[in-house]
């Protein structure tokens, strides 16, 4: 065992130690809480905030710290290694079984955690990011967010070691337990708040389709484990090529992309993102879905080009993944519909990154697979800052609006469960204007994922489609016009992107007070902030959502010397143009300085200052008083304001292809006409004319559910109750259908030998 391997072990056993303490004093701790509140605090009472329910993810925060440094150790050159002391089957068998080469063999007896390059590249991007996500998670804790029930730390560190386990996982076993573990991990954390509506179900798509892509994973390892004649994760790149490889290679990357959200996986990411409960959300989507990105990432290293037809496969689905995703988002009327909707456009964009690679490889052209690694690690980074940050934001955003119901085992408070409905754009109109730390990490978490300057968003999104933009140097017009296409798909999914955070952005943080920040007394919105720790993870990934593109050359040199397994560090170093301009890899087609944009935005707009203030002199700072523009100008109250639906109304219908949008207007309850020869009933008279109104109503469905997953499913549920009828609750009619199948199985075998 190294060094680092020590620093590896204790990364994981302080996480086995949050995960205990929660499971084991998680009773005693809330019986202190409820002790110490007084009626209508806001925190506590006067005894202050219940630290105490928070020592878990405080404990969390410190073991990724942690895992970040055993990661970047492993970066500079001194890799991890560590016994974990996993039990591996030993399993022995005939050499002529299907699987008798690794199984003829005794088995290592335990298994060994070890991080190279590529392992610390992504601990360092995962745990950074789960460091101020645990902070936040600890503030909430303490703040009541778990309504004092355990069981929510036990999820939250359970997922964070199944993180580190598949990060660091060097044979097949080991990988595939600790991606069961996560599997359960989402679980938990989705289906913490069972009682209420809609997380259920929620919870329940985010099992299925982890065991879909579990299940991918399994049937492709065990291909290469019978070829390499061992579970190590090594031996796989010694397969020979042939059929079974390329079988394996399309199984392990359709798992992968499952658990990243790519089309037609994607269902699962709204729907587990939002029925997750407060800062689990930034778990989730910034620190644990990294895993898929790293399985795709390891894949290529360990088995070079993939099939060609896939290439072309998967850069199709993620431009259609990333359409569907902005596409989505942008007419969601609830708040962390739109942040997780966001996810499955960033996965598409990744993913379409990834592909560039894998056309890279499969030319032979190791600039072109570094452009896109490139882009799509650094896209990677973009996404998880602020994806943690939105989500992070968000949850004393999204709070009861005033008025609404609670649902079941809820309540209306600082930090409980939200009332359906609770955030809704409309409803939370003006109220980040009153909450500044979470309004200033809402505002910039939505300029990153807008890809605008001077963000990594921004910085990463260049470099993607700079990458695209190198299809003419592909032979072969099938891969030429895949990539052209592609990066069509990216265009209109960055333009979207824009419009889609310039209307949450204005809604949430500009817009005029709505009914969330003008129904409740300024002490009490104050009350929703985050503690001392909310307000450090805010800081943290604002800095790191801005800093990344400040120091982008050096970012840079971190994600080269971490694709080493990859490609040569030397081909990624030559995105470096110079010390502080960068360029896509290929020299002398576009250079790029985010260095320099820091520098000169803050000058342009002092200059632009300074000279209107030569002009206009005093007048600049006159107020002038003019009748309103009815419109969403700044200013105009009331039912003049554009409304959440009414700002997407243009994206749904210019995207009604994607989207299948309708929309119908309907007299509201009251202003219904009679029919012909019927009159008006007495207590309804007939409304003047300019006292008539009208009801406008706006759906989408999400088009993969409705005609892919809704009709497989008729038959599935069909056959299940049908086998309800067989469950006569007599023992030998259950003796009778044993017998029938053991007879069917040996029929089975006995025609097979």
């Amino acid at each position: 065992m190294t060094g680092s391997g020590w620093i590896l072990g204790a990364g994981l056993a302080l996480l086995v130690a949050a995960g205990a303490a929660d499971l084991l004093a998680g009773r005693w701790l809330a019986g202190q809480r409820a002790s110490r509140e007084r009626p209508g605090s806001v925190a506590g009472g006067r005894c202050g905030p219940a630290w105490p329910a928070g020592l878990p993810y405080l404990a969390g925060a410190a073991a990724a710290a942690v895992l970040t440094a055993a990661g970047g150790l492993a970066l500079a050159g001194e890799p991890a290694r560590l016994a974990a002391g996993l039990p591996v089957p030993a399993l022995r068998g005939p050499a002529s079984w299907p699987l008798g080469r690794v199984l003829a063999g005794p088995g290592p007896a335990g298994a060994a955690l070890a991080a190279d390059r590529l392992s610390g590249l992504f601990l360092v991007i995962a745990f950074g990011v789960a460091v101020p996500a645990s902070l936040a998670f600890a503030g909430w804790a303490a703040r009541g967010g778990a309504g004092g029930r355990r069981g929510l730390g036990a999820g939250y560190a359970l997922t964070l070691l199944a993180v580190a386990v598949v990060l660091t996982a060097r044979d097949a076993f080991t990988f595939l337990f600790g991606w069961e573990l996560m599997t359960g991990g989402f679980w938990l954390l989705a289906g913490f708040e069972r009682h209420r509506l809609g997380r259920p179900s929620g919870a329940l798509v985010t099992l299925s389709f982890g065991k879909v892509s579990g299940a991918a994973l399994l049937a492709g390892l065990l291909l290469l484990a019978t070829r390499a004649g061992s579970l190590s994760l090594a031996a796989f790149a010694g397969v020979p090529g042939g059929a079974a490889r390329a079988a394996a290679q399309v199984l392990l990357v359709a798992g992968f992309a499952a658990k990243a959200g790519l089309a037609p996986f994607h269902v699962w990411l709204p729907r587990g993102y939002a029925a997750a409960p407060g800062p689990a959300r930034a778990i989730m989507a910034g620190v644990a879905v990294n895993v898929g990105f790293y399985g795709l990432w390891r894949t290529l290293a360990l088995l070079g080009a993939p099939p060609a037809w896939l290439d072309g496969l998967l850069l199709a689905l993620g431009g259609l993944t990333a359409l569907i995703g902005i596409a989505h988002a942008a007419v969601q009327p609830g708040l962390q519909r739109v942040i997780a909707y966001s996810s499955v456009e960033n996965a598409g964009l990744i993913l379409v990154g990834y592909g560039v690679a894998l056309v890279g490889l499969t030319v032979r052209d190791e600039r072109l697979a570094a452009a896109g690694l490139l882009a799509a690690t650094l896209q990677v980074i973009a996404h998880a800052m602020a994806k943690a940050l939105l989500f992070t934001a968000s949850t004393a955003i999204g709070t009861t609006a005033p008025g609404a119901p609670a649902a079941p085992g809820g309540r209306d408070g600082d930090g409980g469960p939200e009332a359906p409905g609770d955030d809704d754009l409309d409803a939370l109109r003006g109220i980040a204007r009153r909450l500044p730390w979470s309004g200033t990490a809402l505002a910039i978490g939505s300029m990153t994922l807008a890809g605008l300057p001077p963000t990594a968003g921004f910085a990463s999104e260049w470099f993607l489609i700079e990458a695209l933009m190198q299809q003419f140097r592909v032979p072969g017009l099938g891969l030429r016009l895949a990539l052209a296409i592609t990066g069509a798909a990216v265009a209109l999914t960055a333009g979207f992107a824009g419009v889609t955070f310039a209307r949450l952005t204005g809604l949430v943080v500009l817009g005029p007070a709505g009914p969330a920040a003008s129904g409740l007394p300024a002490g009490r919105l104050a009350g929703r902030e985050h503690g001392w720790p909310g307000r450090a993870a805010i800081v943290a990934l604002s800095v790191g959502c801005l800093a990344t593109a400040a120091l982008l050359p050096l970012v840079i040199r971190v994600v080269a010397a971490g694709l080493v397994p990859v490609v040569p560090s030397a081909v990624t170093m030559g995105a470096l143009r110079s010390p502080w301009v960068v360029q896509p890899v290929y020299g002398g087609f576009s250079i790029l300085s985010p260095t320099w944009l820091w520098v000169m935005m803050p000058l342009l707009g002092l200059a632009a200052i300074g000279l209107a203030w030569l002009a206009a002199g005093r007048r600049l700072l006159r107020i002038r008083r003019v009748p309103a523009w009815r419109s969403a100008t700044a200013g105009v109250d009331g039912a003049d304001c554009y409304t959440a639906t009414g700002f997407a109304n243009p994206t749904r219908h210019v995207l009604a292809a994607v989207l299948r949008s309708t929309s119908s207007v309907r007299p509201l309850p009251g202003n219904e006409e009679p029919e012909p020869g019927r009159p008006r009933a007495a207590a309804a008279p007939v409304p003047a004319a300019r006292d008539a109104r009208l009801g406008y109503t706006a759906d989408v469905i999400e088009i993969v559910e409705e005609y892919l997953y809704r009709p497989a499913t008729r038959p599935v549920l069909a056959a299940a109750r049908a086998a309800t009828r067989l469950q006569s609750g007599r023992l030998g009619s259950y003796l009778a259908y044993m017998l029938v199948t053991l007879v069917a199985l040996i029929s089975l075998v006995s025609a097979l030998g």
